[in-house]
C-alpha cells in the first residue's frame, strides 16, 4: 500500500512493500523525479539494503554453525513494513523480525525507516535495534534511482556527476559481482565525473575513500540538479542498468558495507558490516536527497 507526504516543494509517496520510495514529484512543475521501475529496464525503484549489500559468495553464509541463503541486497526490500503513521512532515514504518526472516537470517531486530520533508529535501533514516539477546551484525545500504535525463530536451552528454570537492576516488575492482580485493583510481584530484551511455558497461561503480560531502547530478546548462549527502559512508556507488544503448535511470547509492569478497570465507562473524550491536543497543544513518528543479 502507499502512503503520500507533501509540502510547498515535493510530494512523496512510499510503499509498504519494502518501505521504497514510489514517487518524488515537483510539485511546482510536475516532473516524475525518482524512477517509476519499468520491468523491462530495472523493476525497482529505491530499496532499502538490508542485512547486507551486494552478493554473498555462493549465495549463502553460515551463522552459530549453521547455513543460510542469502539473494542480492539482503531481504528487507521483499518484505511488508509496517506503517507506523505520518505527523504531517514523516512518514514511518518498521520492519520486525518475524518467523519469516528468522530462516534467513536468524537474529531478531527491528528496522524502522522515517522519511522527512523538510524543503527541497527528502531525508530518509533507518534505525536498527538488536531486541535478541546475540551480537547483531548487519550491513546496510541506500539504492535510490533517479530519472534521467530530466528532459526529452536532454541527452547523458548535457550532465555530469559532481563532488562537492576535489576527489580522487578509489574504484573497488570487481568480478561477478564480488570483489577482488583490487582498486584503483577513477579519475586524480578532481570533482567531476563525466557521464555517457556506456560508462556502466561494466556494471557499478563502486567509490571508497571519498572526503567529499555531496555527490550532485547536474543538467550541465541550466543547473537543474539532485543532490544526494555521501559524507560519513565508506562507500557511494553509481549505477544504472546496463544492456541498453542509452540511460533511463541513474543511481547514487552510499552503502555502509560491501558485497562479499572472491575469497570470503562464509563466516557471518568475519564480514565486514556497519555496525555489531549489543542486545538492546540501536544504531542509525540518514540520507538526504535534494531536488532543486
Amino acid at each position: 500500500m502507499r502512503y503520500s507526504v507533501e509540502n510547498e516543494f515535493l510530494r512523496l509517496e512510499v510503499e509498504s512493500l519494502g518501505a521504497e520510495m514510489a514517487s518524488v514529484v515537483d510539485k511546482a512543475t510536475g516532473a516524475e523525479m525518482l524512477w517509476q521501475g519499468d520491468p523491462a529496464v530495472w523493476p525497482r525503484r529505491a530499496p532499502i539494503l538490508f542485512p547486507y549489500c551486494g552478493k554473498l559468495r555462493g549465495g549463502r553464509y553460515t551463522l552459530d554453525g549453521a547455513e543460510y541463503a542469502g539473494a542480492q541486497h539482503g531481504f528487507a526490500r521483499d518484505f511488508e513494513h509496517e506503517f507506523l503513521g505520518c505527523d504531517g512532515s514523516a512518514l514511518r514504518f518498521r520492519l520486525t523480525s518475524s518467523e519469516a526472516t528468522l530462516p534467513l537470517f536468524p537474529r531478531p531486530f527491528v528496522l524502522e525507516s522515517t522519511y522527512a520533508l523538510e524543503g527541497h529535501t527528502i531525508r530518509h533514516t533507518l534505525a536498527v535495534t538488536n531486541t535478541g539477546d546475540k551480537t547483531l551484525r548487519f550491513g546496510v545500504g541506500y539504492h535510490p534511482g533517479f530519472v534521467f535525463p530530466f528532459d526529452d530536451a536532454h541527452t547523458t552528454a548535457d550532465y555530469e556527476l559532481r563532488f562537492d570537492a576535489p576527489q580522487t576516488p578509489l574504484v573497488q575492482e570487481v568480478e561477478a559481482g564480488l570483489l577482488t580485493g583490487g582498486e584503483h583510481p577513477l579519475m586524480e584530484n578532481s570533482a567531476v565525473i563525466p557521464m555517457d551511455d556506456r560508462m556502466f558497461d561494466n556494471d557499478s561503480i563502486c567509490m571508497g575513500g571519498l572526503s567529499a560531502k555531496t555527490l550532485c547530478l547536474v543538467e550541465k546548462d541550466s543547473g537543474r540538479r539532485i543532490t544526494v549527502n555521501v559524507e560519513g559512508y565508506p562507500y557511494t556507488l553509481i549505477w544504472s542498468a546496463v544492456g541498453d544503448p542509452t540511460l533511463h535511470f541513474v543511481c547514487i547509492e552510499p552503502w555502509r558495507s560491501l558485497q562479499d569478497r572472491a575469497d570470503a570465507s562464509g563466516d557471518w562473524d568475519q564480514k565486514p558490516c556497519a555496525a555489531a550491536l549489543a542486545p538492546g543497543e540501536n544504531w542509525s544513518t540518514t540520507l538526504e536527497m535534494t531536488f532543486l528543479r
